[in-house]
């Protein structure tokens, strides 16, 4: 590990130098970013550490989905795919710790514990901005590992048609199109998004743990098949220049294709459905100040969907079991969730080279599950107050500091400070951080039921009415060079959780009478609060503009985990590595373009290596290393329509795994895989007024 680090500073360094002597390399524009405070900022002036994939770096890795695009340019991240979601992974914590945001608003949903990322469109992504650790003060306790903004593309065309259709192996389809219209004052946007894949299986073999007999002729996939499609309505006024309004809605549906046959004679596919809804507005006091008020609703629900004739038990509060019989084409609601969240917030210049950020937010959560709940519906409240000062010191020299006051309907009131600073010299910069999270157990943590089949045996997993909130303490410290063609930045970390949720394994007797008889488990799992887990690292990130056509750049992360649990069977506490973890995490990319009078090509390589991850039951996930290029057409328009085409070739190396299922792998993927996508934009601009082009260059 020292090798490893003293390597790649040395390389830093040398970098550095070789850069700061070209003065004949082209300067790149400043980036802008959000997320760290809330207030925008040019990246390498803002107060908490944010790393950017911007635009040119989706286009040119040309990722199938998000979570494609986060693990191939960003190695501080993982993912586990599987049926009920992504199973993603940020410096070690799981899903129920990253908050995922997207225009600032939170993404909601949940399916297994996990955010559904596919119904995230990658078409439709302007850059995403990452912000490490806690940021409870600001964004809440889903924050507790750091947040996930993505920011979606805001055309200004005054009539917009675009569409984009990508094909490749696994029968991988994916369709994107844009439709927006433009007046003066209304803009109407509307997305509309498919994807489809056949799935694959890399082996016949199953979990040799689970079953009394080897089963080397198994149906099952290691990815299913499956259909996504979503469309999203935006509309815009523009009430006055100070006064803007908006209304949007999103409607998502993914449905899940099993396949039915030996072990596992499965009678019904997954679905899932998420309804967005959400208006709000922006008034602008003067060029500084301003307040954005956003009232979000979200429904979540999963259901069976039948595809064989099947006799359901289904049982009442007093435990009375019932039987349905269901039949092909029948759906059974399993979850029903719904959230509605009121934010307002304002930013404020004051004096003294101070900016004031401060807000309130207002959340209601409510789960109805008729068949994994102890009652028929249940609910929590949750209230905060938060509190941002911005205190630009001098040039060199930035605090910021904040607070948040949360109150929860059963776990009372909490205050989570944060504070970071900045200092420049010149083109090097020192940060330094510290913030406190909050995270009280989930809806689904305290009430929800629900069984895993595992082979011939059937796991139980339920709910603890008796846990406590999750609490952490977050310590950061990096440097970094932000030059013109180079740039380089190293952050070592600590995050201390306490009381932190996670499934172990209790007593079969403490499950619920009736699930023991109607299910008879081989294990039961129940949700418990560790004693303390820790989770520490360093995360290293780097780009050089080599020439004014060729650039690379890349990501190392290094982490530890510990966690605390308690032994039934020798009663005391055990030390343990937090499941998923892999120590090292490295990403490479590389971009080299060339332009002529009406065709650009750019070709991009990138690379992602993996160690071992850890897991304490069914086996370790394999070390790998993914390769993939990436051939970007920018062709001669025809008539008034713009195109492009993207062809690549991904795992280049035809690496995959053949791990028995019910097993942990490094990576599901299936190999070799090719894929091309075709876009077409037409697009016509709005005309600018005289006098407004004079306004648009005064406020700029």
């Amino acid at each position: 590990m020292r090798k490893i680090v003293l390597l790649l500073l040395g390389t830093c360094a040398i970098i550095t130098s070789y850069a700061q002597d070209n003065k004949t390399l082209q300067d790149s524009i400043p980036e802008v970013v959000v997320t760290g405070t809330g207030t925008q900022h040019y990246l390498k002036d803002a107060p908490v550490r944010t790393e950017v994939i911007n635009r040119k770096m989706i286009e040119a890795y040309a990722g199938s989905s998000l979570e494609d695009i986060l693990a191939g340019l960003a190695a501080s991240f993982d993912f586990n795919p599987n049926d009920m979601g992504s199973g993603m992974q940020m410096g070690g914590l799981g899903n129920g710790y990253i908050l995922i945001l997207v225009d600032g608003k939170k993404l909601n949903g949940d399916v297994g514990g996990q955010v559904n990322l596919s119904r995230i469109n990658p078409a439709n992504i302007e850059r995403i901005e990452l912000v490490k650790g806690a940021a409870s003060s600001l964004y809440g306790s889903d924050a507790i590992a750091g947040v996930i903004h993505i920011i979606t593309k805001k055309h200004k065309e005054k009539l917009l048609i675009e569409n984009t259709t990508r094909v490749g192996s696994y029968g991988e389809v994916r369709q994107s199109n844009t439709f927006q219209v433009s007046t003066r004052k209304l803009t109407s946007t509307t997305n509309f998004h498919f994807r489809h894949s056949d799935g694959w299986q890399n082996t016949t073999h199953e979990n040799p743990n689970r079953y009394e007999k080897p089963i080397t002729n198994s149906i099952n996939k290691t990815a299913n098949r499956y259909n996504t499609w979503s469309i999203n309505e935006e509309l815009r006024y523009a009430v006055s220049p100070r006064l803007n309004l908006y209304a949007e809605g999103t409607w998502y549906q993914k449905r899940i294709y099993r396949p039915m046959g030996i072990p596992d004679f499965r009678t019904y596919d997954l679905s899932y459905r998420d309804i967005n809804a959400a208006i709000g507005g922006e008034l602008k006091l003067n060029k500084t100040d301003r307040i954005t008020t956003d009232l979000i609703y979200d429904n979540h629900t999963y259901y069976y969907d039948f595809t064989f004739q099947t006799d359901v038990d289904e049982f009442n509060e007093e435990g009375k079991r019932t039987t349905y019989t269901y039949y092909a084409g029948d759906r059974n609601l399993q979850s029903d969730q719904n959230k509605l969240l009121l934010h307002t917030k304002g930013v404020f210049q004051l004096p003294a080279f101070h900016r004031l950020s401060a807000g309130i937010e207002l959340q209601h959560d409510w789960l109805k599950a008729p068949y994994r709940l102890s009652k028929e519906k249940v609910s929590d409240y949750t209230s905060a107050l938060y509190a941002q000062d911005e205190w630009l010191i001098n040039d060199a020299l930035n605090i910021t500091g904040g607070i948040r006051f949360t109150a929860h309907k059963d776990f009372g009131v909490r205050i989570t400070p944060k504070l970071s600073m900045l200092y420049k010299m010149g083109d090097f910069g020192l940060r330094a951080g510290y913030s406190e999270g909050f995270k009280t157990p989930t809806l689904k943590e305290l009430h929800y039921r629900y069984i895993s089949p595992m082979g011939s045996m059937v796991s139980l997993n339920i709910g603890d009415l008796h846990l406590k909130p999750q609490s952490s303490r977050y310590f950061s410290l990096g440097g970094e060079y932000n030059g013109k063609q180079f740039s380089c930045s190293i952050t070592t970390y600590l995050n201390l959780l306490d009381h932190m949720i996670t499934l172990v394994t209790v007593p079969i007797l403490e499950a619920p009478k009736e699930y023991l008889i109607a299910y008879q488990p081989g294990r039961v799992r129940q949700y418990k609060n560790m004693n303390d887990a820790r989770t520490m690292g360093i995360d290293i990130e780097w780009k050089w503009r080599v020439l004014p056509h060729f650039s690379i750049g890349g990501s190392y992360s290094y982490l530890d985990t510990r966690a605390n649990v308690y032994d039934e069977k020798k009663e005391m506490m055990r030390r343990i590595t937090i499941d998923g973890m892999a120590r090292h995490r490295a990403t490479f990319n590389g971009l080299w373009f060339k332009e002529w009078k009406n065709y650009k090509l750019d070709i991009s390589l990138n690379g992602r290596i993996q160690s071992k991850r850890y897991y304490q039951d069914d086996g370790n996930g394999k070390p790998y290393m993914l390769w993939r290029i990436n051939t970007k057409h920018r062709m001669p328009p025809l008539g008034q329509w713009l195109w492009e085409i993207n062809a690549g070739v991904d795992n280049l190396l035809d690496y995959y795994e053949t791990t028995p299922h019910g097993l942990h792998y490094g990576t599901t993927t299936p190999g070799r895989t090719v894929y091309a996508s075709v876009l077409f934009r037409l697009g016509k601009s709005k005309q600018k007024s005289k006098k407004q082009t004079i306004t648009h260059q005064t406020e700029e």
